[in-house]
Order: C-alpha cells, then structure tokens, then sequence
C-alpha cells in the first residue's frame, strides 16, 4: 500500500530551514518548561504513599480534602482517578511505623465522606525512589549510547551523531509535553522512553540504509538529491507504519484509564515527533556534519577491494599456494 508517489522526489532538504527552525523553538519551549515547571515526579522517584479509594458514588472530593485537614494527612494531594466514583490520595513518606497500617488509618478518617473501599495502597522509600530515578537516567543513556556505537559500526560515524542528535530531540521535546501536561513521571513513563528510543531509532536506520544502498547504486553526487530520493522512497512506509502504532496507542490512551495513562501518552506524543524527526530533521545533519559522498563511496570502494582480498588469500591458502 502506498501513500505517497513512490516515483516522485519531495524536496526535504530544501525546506529543512523552516523544518529545523520550528523544532529549535520547539526544544528551547521544552527547556524553559523543564527548568520553570519541572518534571512532576511520581513516587516511584520521589517517595510516597498512593492510596486508591473507590466510592459506591461520586467520589466527594471536597469533602475527603476537608476530613483529612487537621491529621498527619492533610497535604495530601487528592485526584480522580479514571472515573467520579475513585480517587487516589498521594502524600509523601511512607509510613515510618510498620504497626501503624495505612489502610486502617484511611478507614477511620474517610468514615465521613460515604461509602467505599480502599483498593490499593502502594509505597516507595525516598532512598529507593532516588535509587529509581539515577536508574532510569542511567537506562536512558546507555541506550543512547548502544545506539550511536551500533549505527557507527552499521554506517558511520555522521549516521550514529545524527541519528543520536534526533533522539535527544525526541526525548527533549516529549519531556517538555510531559511538563506541560503534568503527566506524573514514573517507572512506566521511563519504558515508554525507552520503547520509543527503540521505535524511532528504527525509522532513521531504514532512511539511512536507503541512503547508504542510493550511494551504492547510483554515481549521483549531489547529497541533497540522494537525501530527498532515499527519504522519499521510503515515506509510505515511515507514514504507515505510524499511523498503525498510533492506532493501537490511541486505544490504550483512551480505554486503558490512569493506570496506563503515563505510558499512553508518552508513546503518543513520542511517535509524533519521532516520525517528524527522522524525515525532516535527522538527515540535514548528516550534511552539516561534513559527510562526503566520494570520500564515502571511496572507502566502501577501499572495503570492498579488501574483502576480495583476503578471500583470494584464503583461497590460496587452502589450495596450498600461499
């Protein structure tokens, strides 16, 4: 199935000005709200205790932030929780005394607001969340790193950068949403990072392996062209493979409930703007960093003629030649 004309080259390099404009604003906008705002940090990282509560009606929420004024609880934070029957009561620390159950606790002060039933409580110390938190850092970039050595070694070295240079793209763009939105930032939300570093990743290797096989193909020197053409040939398959992951996403974002709700929209938001990454911002930089098509085509010219080689060498030598 195609989308796009596969015989027709759209001119991507002539409009990466506009393309790599709007994602400068884009990242600067992202930065200014992570340094201003901040991330909204579940307690997976920060510490805390959640306590889910479901009412048999609409959940009073005024009168559950009334009945917890005066105890050791009242500047707990509390929500809706996927419908107007539930909520959830965050507060940070966890209970320091292990006779002191939560659970019974809430039922006792909650007694006021109605009839309900305290589903789930969960608990993070501050020391594991920060523990969590270095975790997940670490995780990001050690997948950010395998991917610049594994694109280096496939392609080369202004591929990896590239591509690397469209990732922190994505991720710094999504995290700025994130802070927009104050999307609690939790342990689902860091494999939903991670996923999506995997997703786009595998776009840009699909334009850069189009892009390697026209040099091969072709004696076309003109690095703009062999862009357009390797990015336009594969467009269909960049657009639909998309729009069949968003499908999917879209359900979890809208069926899935607050559980999944992190996850959700992180790969929603994520997919966007790494499908427009690796079509309209990863390939300028291969030009800007210097790639040389005939210095290129000279050294896989130069591998070649070295494979062959060492297979005459290895040839002689079983003959008993060498």
């Amino acid at each position: 199935m195609e989308i796009f004309n596969n015989d027709k080259t759209y001119d991507f390099m002539g409009k990466k000005v506009p393309f790599l404009a709007i994602s400068g604003i884009l990242i600067v906008a992202s930065i200014v709200l992570l340094l201003t705002r901040g991330l909204n940090y579940g307690i997976d990282f920060v510490g805390g205790t959640v306590v889910q509560v479901k009412y048999e009606q609409e959940a009073p929420i005024d009168k559950i932030r009334e009945v917890l004024k005066g105890t050791s609880y009242e500047n707990s934070t509390v929500t809706e929780f996927g419908t107007k029957e539930e909520v959830t009561i965050r507060f940070t620390g966890s209970s320091s005394d292990i006779t002191n159950d939560v659970s019974d606790v809430m039922n006792k002060i909650l007694v006021p607001t109605g009839d309900f039933e305290i589903r789930k409580i969960d608990m993070v110390g501050a020391k594991v969340g920060a523990e969590l938190r270095t975790k997940g850092v670490m995780a990001l970039t050690m997948a950010l790193l395998a991917m610049l050595i594994y694109i280096a070694i496939r392609f080369e070295w202004r591929f990896a950068v590239a591509s690397i240079i469209g990732l922190i793209h994505d991720v710094i763009i999504t995290l700025g949403l994130i802070s927009l939105f104050k999307i609690d930032v939790n342990l689902d939300m860091i494999a939903a990072i991670l996923t999506l570093v995997g997703y786009t990743i595998n776009d840009t290797i699909v334009v850069n392996d189009r892009i390697r096989e026209t040099l091969q193909t072709t004696k076309e020197q003109n690095l703009d062209l062999l862009i357009n053409d390797s990015v336009s040939r594969t467009l269909s398959r960049t657009v639909l493979t998309s729009f069949s992951t968003l499908f999917v996403v879209v359900t979890m974002l809208i069926f899935g409930g607050e559980i999944i709700y992190a996850f959700s929209f992180t790969l929603f938001v994520g997919i966007i703007i790494g499908t427009y990454s690796s079509i309209f911002i990863v390939s300028p930089f291969i030009k800007f960093l210097g790639f040389n098509t005939d210095a290129y085509r000279s050294k896989e010219a130069q591998k070649e003629a070295n494979k062959k080689e060492k297979a005459k060498l290895r040839a002689m030598y079983e003959q008993g030649r060498v």
